[in-house]
């Protein structure tokens, strides 16, 4: 995708670009992904889980990468270093998102690129994810070297409320 500038945002960047985070959120649902949300979740809920997010990357750990053009933000995933005492070389990719407008044009491709970079950066060298079962980004993982290891039948719901299965990937990096 020519143009295409992916970056971290810093927290007080994330809380700061909320809004056009939450335009790429928002699209995504109304889409029906199937990204956490329900189909009543609007522009207020996704501007609140953002700043939620930037509160969490002040104590966490986490990196929130964007893909941007010159029409401005288009896409997002984050880098969640894992918690857990016994697991500090492990993190998950997490709200992996596209707008419609850029979608099957490389912006997500990169995105995970970055934050594949960033986790072998800050040491950790087994990344995890879920998806949606045959889902775009399931292709998406599967091309980019993400190894599947388990489908959930019936793991989530789509915002309209059908349930979904989930297929578990994991990628060793470094």
């Amino acid at each position: 995708m020519s143009g295409l500038i992916i970056r971290a945002l810093l927290p007080d960047e994330i809380e700061a670009s909320a809004e056009a985070l939450a335009a790429v959120l928002v699209d995504c649902v109304e889409g029906g992904a199937s990204i956490s949300f329900m189909a009543d979740f609007g522009m207020d809920d996704a501007v609140a889980f953002f700043r939620d997010v930037a509160a969490k990357a002040r104590g966490d750990g986490r990196t929130l990468f964007v893909a941007e053009d010159a029409a401005g933000i288009l896409g997002t995933v984050q880098l969640v270093p894992c918690q857990i005492p016994n697991q500090p070389h492990r993190a998950d990719i997490s709200k992996m998102l596209v707008h419609s407008r850029a979608r099957r044009l490389g912006a997500g491709a990169a995105l995970l690129a970055a934050a594949e970079a960033e986790a072998v950066r800050v040491g950790r060298t087994l990344l995890t994810l879920d998806t949606v079962t045959g889902d775009p980004g399931d292709l998406l993982y599967r091309r980019c070297g993400w190894t599947a290891f388990g489908i959930v039948p019936g793991f989530a719901l789509y915002p309209d409320g059908r349930p979904c299965d989930a297929t578990f990937f994991y990628k060793v990096v470094g």
